[in-house]
C-alpha cells in the first residue's frame, strides 16, 4: 500500500505530516511512501533527506492518484478531487464540525475520511491524540512569547540594589496546554495561579506548584471524555467576581479555555482588563474560536489601557519542527491500527472505538 502527502498552504499551515524518521518505519511495515517535492523545505528538511529513508518524491498529481492513503493537518483544496480515485483513505485533522461541506464532497468519491480531534480520550488512543501533543507545544509557547512580549523580569532577583519580584501568572484553563503553561512558567520563576471548571483540576496544578483557584459552591463540569462543560449563568457570575478580584494583581494572563465544537467562551471581560495593571500581558490560546478574552483579534497585537493582548491563528506555525514530528507520530500510531499487516490492507473495523469515532459517517 502506498501512503502519501502533499504540501499544505504554507501562508496557513507549516506543519507537515510525515517526518523522515517515520518514512523507515512506516517501509518497514510494508508501506511505500510519497511525497511531494520541497515538501519540507521550508522547515530545514530538505528532499534528499527523504529519498535517503526510502521515500520517493513526486508531484502532486501523481501522490493523489497513486495514494491509497493520504495524510493531512488539513482538507486538500476541493481541485485535487479530481485525482481521487474510489475507496482512498485520507486521515488528518479536518475541524468536522466546521466543514461538513466540503467533506460531503470527498464522501461523495466513496473517500474514507478520519479525523483525528474526535478520538475517544481512552488510555490505547494517547499515542494517537493529536490534541494533547499539540496543545502541549502551544501552552509552552505561549508562556514563552507573552514573557517575551513582558517588559519585565520573570522570577524574583535579591539585588545589592534592591528586590525585584517575581511575575504572577494566571493559567485560565488547566487542559493540556494550561497544565504546560503552568510548568513552563514555574520552571522560569513566576509565581503561577490557575483556574478550571473542572475541579479534577486542582490536584493536577498543585502538583505543578501552581495555586488553584476555586470558585465558590462550585461542582466537577467535565464531560465523560475529560472536556470541560458550558457553565450556568451562576457559575459564570461567580467566577467572573473571583477573577475580578485576582486580575488585579496578576501580570500575565495565559487564556487555553476550549469547548469542542463550540464558540470559546468569553472570560476575561472588558471590564476586567480595564481594572488590570498596565504593563500587564494578556496571551490568548483560544483566538481562533473567538477567544477568552475580549479584544482578542487573531494574529494581531492589540493594546488596551496599557494591556497587551495577543492572540495567533495558529500558534504551532512558529514550532513547526517540534510539532511535525509528534503529529507526524500520532498519525503513524494511527495508520499502523488501521492497517493488517497479514494481509497488507487497511481494515475499517467500526467495533474498535478509535475507528468507529474518528470515521467522518
Amino acid at each position: 500500500m502506498i501512503i502519501g502527502s502533499i504540501s499544505e498552504n504554507k501562508e496557513i499551515e507549516k506543519r507537515i505530516s510525515i517526518t523522515p524518521d517515520l518514512v523507515k518505519k512506516y517501509i518497514s511495515n510494508g508501506f511505500g511512501i510519497m511525497v511531494e517535492t520541497g515538501f519540507g523545505s521550508h522547515i530545514g528538511i530538505s528532499d534528499d533527506e527523504f529519498i535517503k529513508a526510502g521515500c520517493k518524491i513526486d508531484k502532486k498529481e501523481n501522490i493523489l492518484k497513486q495514494s491509497d492513503i493520504i495524510l493531512q493537518l488539513n482538507l486538500p483544496e476541493e481541485h485535487s478531487l479530481e485525482f481521487f480515485r474510489e475507496n482512498k483513505i485520507l486521515i488528518g485533522n479536518f475541524n468536522s464540525n466546521q466543514n461538513l461541506e466540503k467533506i460531503a464532497k470527498f464522501k461523495k468519491n466513496k473517500t474514507s475520511i478520519f479525523s483525528l480531534e474526535l478520538l475517544p480520550r481512552i488510555t490505547r488512543a494517547q499515542s494517537m491524540d493529536i490534541l494533547s501533543s499539540q496543545a502541549n507545544l502551544a501552552g509552552y509557547k505561549a508562556v514563552v512569547d507573552s514573557f517575551a512580549e513582558f517588559k519585565k523580569a520573570i522570577p524574583m532577583m535579591m539585588t545589592a540594589a534592591g528586590t525585584i519580584s517575581a511575575a504572577k501568572v494566571l493559567v485560565v484553563g488547566a487542559g493540556v496546554a494550561g497544565l504546560q503553561a503552568i510548568a513552563t512558567a514555574k520552571r522560569m520563576g513566576a509565581i503561577v495561579f490557575a483556574t478550571d471548571v473542572r475541579m479534577a483540576s486542582k490536584e493536577q496544578v498543585e502538583s505543578l506548584g501552581g495555586k488553584f483557584l476555586v470558585v465558590e459552591g462550585s461542582e466537577n463540569l467535565e464531560t465523560e471524555s475529560g472536556y470541560a462543560k458550558e457553565t450556568s449563568e451562576e457559575f459564570k457570575k461567580k467566577q467572573e467576581n473571583l477573577l475580578i478580584e485576582n486580575l488585579k494583581k496578576i501580570d500575565i494572563v495565559i487564556c487555553t479555555a476550549l469547548i469542542p465544537g463550540k464558540k470559546a467562551p468569553l472570560i476575561i471581560k472588558e471590564k476586567m482588563i480595564d481594572e488590570m495593571q498596565s504593563g500587564s500581558v494578556i496571551y490568548d490560546l483560544a483566538a481562533s474560536q473567538g477567544g477568552n478574552a475580549a479584544y482578542t483579534k487573531m494574529d494581531k497585537i492589540v493594546q488596551k489601557n496599557g494591556v497587551t493582548i495577543l492572540g495567533e491563528k495558529n500558534i504551532l506555525n512558529k514550532l513547526p519542527v517540534s510539532a511535525s514530528s509528534l503529529y507526524a507520530k500520532n498519525l503513524f500510531n494511527f495508520v499502523l491500527n488501521l492497517y493488517d499487516k497479514k494481509n497488507n490492507k487497511v481494515k475499517i473495523n467500526l467495533e474498535d472505538e478509535i475507528i468507529n469515532k474518528t470515521l467522518i459517517k
